[in-house]
Protein backbone atom coordinates (compact mmCIF):
# COMPACT_ATOMS: atom_id res chain seq x y z
CA UNK A 1 0.00 0.00 0.00
CA UNK A 2 1.37 3.40 -1.00
CA UNK A 3 0.80 6.26 1.48
CA UNK A 4 1.24 9.92 0.50
CA UNK A 5 0.53 12.90 2.75
CA UNK A 6 -0.68 15.98 0.88
CA UNK A 7 0.20 19.63 1.54
CA UNK A 8 -2.22 19.44 4.48
CA UNK A 9 -0.58 16.42 6.15
CA UNK A 10 -3.77 15.16 7.83
CA UNK A 11 -5.19 14.45 4.36
CA UNK A 12 -3.70 11.22 3.03
CA UNK A 13 -3.68 9.51 -0.36
CA UNK A 14 -3.76 5.72 -0.12
CA UNK A 15 -3.12 3.53 -3.15
CA UNK A 16 -3.72 -0.16 -2.52
CA UNK A 17 -1.95 -2.64 -4.79
CA UNK A 18 -3.88 -4.41 -7.55
CA UNK A 19 -2.94 -7.94 -8.57
CA UNK A 20 -4.07 -8.73 -12.08
CA UNK A 21 -4.15 -11.59 -14.51
CA UNK A 22 -6.13 -12.55 -17.61
CA UNK A 23 -9.33 -12.74 -15.53
CA UNK A 24 -9.11 -9.22 -14.14
CA UNK A 25 -7.69 -8.07 -10.79
CA UNK A 26 -7.88 -8.38 -7.01
CA UNK A 27 -7.25 -5.55 -4.54
CA UNK A 28 -7.48 -5.29 -0.78
CA UNK A 29 -9.00 -1.81 -0.58
CA UNK A 30 -9.13 -1.64 3.21
CA UNK A 31 -7.00 -3.31 5.88
CA UNK A 32 -7.48 -2.00 9.43
CA UNK A 33 -3.95 -2.64 10.75
CA UNK A 34 -2.31 -1.10 7.66
CA UNK A 35 -4.52 1.97 7.84
CA UNK A 36 -3.70 2.32 11.54
CA UNK A 37 0.01 2.25 10.66
CA UNK A 38 -0.69 5.08 8.18
CA UNK A 39 -2.33 7.14 10.92
CA UNK A 40 -5.98 6.48 10.01
CA UNK A 41 -7.18 5.13 13.35
CA UNK A 42 -10.89 6.03 13.55
CA UNK A 43 -13.17 3.04 12.89
CA UNK A 44 -15.56 3.16 9.95
CA UNK A 45 -19.28 2.65 10.61
CA UNK A 46 -21.05 3.46 7.34
CA UNK A 47 -20.39 2.95 3.61
CA UNK A 48 -21.89 5.27 0.98
CA UNK A 49 -21.98 5.16 -2.80
CA UNK A 50 -22.94 7.77 -5.39
CA UNK A 51 -23.26 7.80 -9.15
CA UNK A 52 -23.04 11.05 -11.07
CA UNK A 53 -24.24 10.61 -14.64
CA UNK A 54 -22.85 13.88 -16.00
CA UNK A 55 -19.34 15.24 -16.31
CA UNK A 56 -18.96 18.40 -14.21
CA UNK A 57 -21.18 17.42 -11.28
CA UNK A 58 -19.96 19.04 -8.07
CA UNK A 59 -20.99 17.43 -4.79
CA UNK A 60 -20.00 19.51 -1.81
CA UNK A 61 -18.55 21.10 0.10
CA UNK A 62 -20.09 19.00 2.87
CA UNK A 63 -19.39 18.04 6.49
CA UNK A 64 -21.12 16.94 9.66
CA UNK A 65 -20.71 18.59 13.04
CA UNK A 66 -20.16 16.92 16.42
CA UNK A 67 -21.41 14.70 17.86
CA UNK A 68 -21.53 13.07 14.41
CA UNK A 69 -18.48 14.58 12.71
CA UNK A 70 -17.36 12.30 9.89
CA UNK A 71 -14.04 11.31 8.45
CA UNK A 72 -14.28 9.84 4.95
CA UNK A 73 -12.17 7.40 2.98
CA UNK A 74 -13.15 8.11 -0.63
CA UNK A 75 -12.50 6.08 -3.78
CA UNK A 76 -13.75 6.27 -7.34
CA UNK A 77 -14.62 2.86 -8.79
CA UNK A 78 -15.84 4.06 -12.19
CA UNK A 79 -14.68 7.13 -14.09
CA UNK A 80 -12.71 9.92 -12.45
CA UNK A 81 -13.22 12.74 -9.96
CA UNK A 82 -11.24 15.65 -8.56
CA UNK A 83 -11.61 15.27 -4.79
CA UNK A 84 -11.13 18.20 -2.40
CA UNK A 85 -10.64 18.60 1.36
CA UNK A 86 -10.83 22.03 3.05
CA UNK A 87 -9.49 22.46 6.57
CA UNK A 88 -12.31 23.97 8.68
CA UNK A 89 -10.58 23.51 12.07
CA UNK A 90 -10.18 26.88 13.81
CA UNK A 91 -6.66 27.06 15.24
CA UNK A 92 -5.16 24.84 12.55
CA UNK A 93 -2.17 26.30 10.66
CA UNK A 94 -3.94 25.25 7.46
CA UNK A 95 -7.39 26.64 8.36
CA UNK A 96 -9.23 27.65 5.18
CA UNK A 97 -6.69 25.93 2.93
CA UNK A 98 -7.61 23.18 0.50
CA UNK A 99 -5.92 20.21 -1.12
CA UNK A 100 -7.17 18.15 -4.01
CA UNK A 101 -6.30 15.07 -6.01
CA UNK A 102 -7.60 13.17 -8.98
CA UNK A 103 -9.12 9.90 -7.84
CA UNK A 104 -10.07 7.41 -10.54
CA UNK A 105 -10.69 3.80 -11.43
CA UNK A 106 -7.39 3.98 -13.33
CA UNK A 107 -5.09 5.30 -10.59
CA UNK A 108 -6.92 3.31 -7.86
CA UNK A 109 -6.07 5.96 -5.29
CA UNK A 110 -8.22 6.69 -2.25
CA UNK A 111 -8.22 9.88 -0.19
CA UNK A 112 -8.61 10.11 3.58
CA UNK A 113 -10.52 13.26 4.64
CA UNK A 114 -10.48 13.53 8.46
CA UNK A 115 -13.26 14.96 10.64
CA UNK A 116 -13.06 18.75 10.76
CA UNK A 117 -12.69 19.10 7.00
CA UNK A 118 -15.18 20.08 4.33
CA UNK A 119 -15.30 17.53 1.52
CA UNK A 120 -16.39 17.74 -2.09
CA UNK A 121 -15.64 16.49 -5.57
CA UNK A 122 -16.13 17.33 -9.22
CA UNK A 123 -16.75 14.58 -11.75
CA UNK A 124 -14.23 14.53 -14.59
CA UNK A 125 -16.10 11.86 -16.56
CA UNK A 126 -19.66 10.81 -17.19
CA UNK A 127 -20.97 8.01 -14.97
CA UNK A 128 -18.51 8.59 -12.15
CA UNK A 129 -19.16 6.19 -9.31
CA UNK A 130 -17.81 7.08 -5.87
CA UNK A 131 -17.72 4.90 -2.76
CA UNK A 132 -16.69 6.11 0.65
CA UNK A 133 -16.39 4.80 4.15
CA UNK A 134 -17.49 7.13 6.99
CA UNK A 135 -16.43 7.26 10.62
CA UNK A 136 -19.91 8.22 11.82
CA UNK A 137 -23.46 7.71 10.63
CA UNK A 138 -25.43 10.28 8.66
CA UNK A 139 -27.19 12.74 10.96
CA UNK A 140 -29.35 15.32 9.17
CA UNK A 141 -29.29 17.74 12.13
CA UNK A 142 -25.45 17.81 12.03
CA UNK A 143 -25.16 18.17 8.24
CA UNK A 144 -23.61 21.40 6.94
CA UNK A 145 -22.40 22.74 3.59
CA UNK A 146 -20.33 25.57 2.18
CA UNK A 147 -20.65 26.92 -1.36
CA UNK A 148 -18.34 25.01 -3.71
CA UNK A 149 -16.81 28.08 -5.39
CA UNK A 150 -16.26 30.39 -2.41
CA UNK A 151 -13.52 32.87 -3.41
CA UNK A 152 -12.13 32.88 0.16
CA UNK A 153 -11.16 29.22 -0.29
CA UNK A 154 -10.21 29.58 -3.98
CA UNK A 155 -10.45 25.95 -5.08
CA UNK A 156 -9.04 25.46 -8.56
CA UNK A 157 -11.62 23.06 -9.97
CA UNK A 158 -10.28 21.34 -13.12
CA UNK A 159 -13.44 22.03 -15.12
CA UNK A 160 -13.92 25.50 -13.68
CA UNK A 161 -17.38 26.73 -12.86
CA UNK A 162 -18.92 26.91 -16.29
CA UNK A 163 -19.86 23.24 -16.34
CA UNK A 164 -20.80 22.77 -12.68
CA UNK A 165 -23.94 20.72 -12.13
CA UNK A 166 -25.18 21.21 -8.56
CA UNK A 167 -27.98 19.97 -6.33
CA UNK A 168 -30.55 22.53 -5.21
CA UNK A 169 -29.07 22.37 -1.70
CA UNK A 170 -25.50 22.97 -2.89
CA UNK A 171 -26.55 25.94 -5.03
CA UNK A 172 -27.64 27.88 -1.93
CA UNK A 173 -24.93 26.78 0.51
CA UNK A 174 -23.46 29.62 2.61
CA UNK A 175 -19.93 31.03 2.23
CA UNK A 176 -16.93 29.66 4.11
CA UNK A 177 -17.20 32.45 6.69
CA UNK A 178 -20.34 30.68 8.01
CA UNK A 179 -18.19 27.65 8.89
CA UNK A 180 -16.06 29.56 11.41
CA UNK A 181 -16.39 27.75 14.72
CA UNK A 182 -17.85 24.51 13.35
CA UNK A 183 -14.61 22.70 14.27
CA UNK A 184 -11.49 23.46 16.30
CA UNK A 185 -8.22 21.74 17.09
Amino acid sequence: MKIERLAIPDVILVTPPRFGDARGFFSETYNGPRFTEAGITIPFVQDNQSLSKQKGVVRGLHCQLAPHAQGKLVRCTRGAIFDVAVDARVGSPTYGKWVGAEISEENWTQIWVPPGFLHGFQTLTENAEVQYKCTDVYAKDCERAVIWNDPEIGIEWPLGGTEAVLSDKDQVAPPFSAAHGWFSL
